[in-house]
């Protein structure tokens, strides 16, 4: 690591007063991972229930309604803000580090620290943010009806459920609870006979692509949203969306007019025959942002066919007929396209659950089967693993 100046070394400061969960300094039996996942998704679950003290209203509009599945968020609670802050910020720092804004060693432990650190810091002040843009807001009533003290311990209640959500994220990606992993392929050089395989899947980024697409949409309707009610006038707001009450009521907005209206499913199968612009586009907009940032984040994730072929180097693996030489030039065929088409392929799936009119929203079917699928496959390797100790 270089000795001079970077942009990181302005989170050391603050580093000893982020909350932190401790890496898991033993292997962690399975039953142990089921327990920790149940006990974190518990505690979501109960903070998602909880009301928020000191609010007068939560019947104005709700810039997240169209999120809230995906977010996990549930309007008027503690979880009121739901993962948005964490996902919002690990996207921020992943597409800095792997657009080389800000530098990262990999290999350097303090850099793999400053990085999260980062990454919680920035969460946390997201969090703070979008907390006092929600009580200036009159999202739950105006600060004079409110009162001072109120609107103050309705930011601090929100501020404190960040710091939750980010303590539970940690202690699942520390290896206490049921996370995600990425399986690698091969043979060894050193050990013959000694193979293994690298399976590249088609949903190579799995729900990833529309995750980031939902971050990205979400923080773009709450923006658009505030700017309209202030601003509902001005040409450049409008363009970025027009919202108008629901008839429907429920307290929530419906984009009615610029790109927030156009990046909305439509509403119906008459809404689209009405507005096939609008379908189009809407169809267009979801393939082409869920196969950017599929091919996006295998570059910011260390997932990449250069990322993948310097790990089998280092393990002493090799791909059978081929030269060590040539197997970033290898993987390279097959891992751009798999994450570009399964990341198309993610976004179909989503505009066909949208159009035919879904419970609930595409996304948020699509998130949770794939979710429940990737737990499943957790849950089988974990228990072929440890089958040997107990059955489960």
């Amino acid at each position: 690591m270089g000795g001079g100046f970077r942009v990181l070394h302005l989170v050391r400061p603050f580093l000893s007063f982020l909350p932190e969960v401790q890496t898991a300094d033993r292997k962690v039996p399975f039953r142990e991972k089921v327990i920790y996942t149940v006990i974190s998704l518990f505690i979501f679950l109960v903070c998602s229930q909880l009301p928020l003290y000191g609010i007068h209203s939560t019947t104005g509009a709700d810039p997240f309604y169209w999120m809230r599945v995906i977010l996990a968020s549930n309007r008027g609670t503690v979880m009121e803000l739901g993962i948005t802050p964490i996902v919002t910020s690990g996207l921020v720092m992943q597409l800095l580090a792997g657009s080389k804004i800000i530098e990262v060693d990999n290999n350097v432990r303090e850099d793999r620290a400053l990085l999260n650190g980062a990454q919680k810091l920035l969460g946390i002040l997201i969090a703070v943010g979008e907390a006092v843009a929600y009580v200036l807001s009159g999202m739950y009533g105006s600060v004079g009806q409110l009162g001072v003290g109120n609107a103050i311990l309705i930011i601090v209640q929100l501020f404190f459920a960040g710091i939750i959500v980010i303590c539970l994220d940690e202690l699942l990606q520390k290896g206490y609870g049921l996370g995600f992993r990425v399986v690698l392929p091969v043979r060894s050089k050193n050990a013959r006979g000694q193979q293994g395989s690298y399976p590249i899947k088609l949903f190579y980024t799995s729900n990833m692509p529309i995750i980031l697409q939902s971050a990205l949409v979400s923080n773009l309707y709450f923006i658009s949203q505030l700017l309209h009610r202030k601003y509902s006038g001005n040409f450049i707001v409008n363009l970025l969306g027009k919202w108008k009450e629901s008839e429907y009521g429920g307290g929530h907005s419906i984009p009615v007019g610029g790109i927030a209206y156009y990046i909305t499913a439509p509403s119906s199968l008459a809404d689209m025959a009405a507005n096939p612009f609008h379908a189009l586009f809407y169809l267009v907009f979801m393939l082409s942002a869920c196969a950017l940032f599929s091919k996006t984040w295998i570059e910011v994730s260390g997932s990449s066919a250069r990322d993948v072929a310097k790990q089998l180097k280092e393990q002493q693996m090799v791909m059978p007929g081929h030269r060590e030489s040539n197997l970033q030039k290898e993987l390279n065929r097959y891992i751009p396209t798999a994450a570009a088409f399964g990341g198309m392929c993610i976004g179909a799936l989503t505009v066909l659950a949208d159009f035919m009119g879904a419970i609930g929203s595409g996304t948020g079917i699509l998130l949770a089967v794939t979710i429940i699928y990737q737990y499943f496959e957790t849950f089988e390797k974990e228990r072929a693993s440890e089958l040997g100790f107990f059955g489960f």
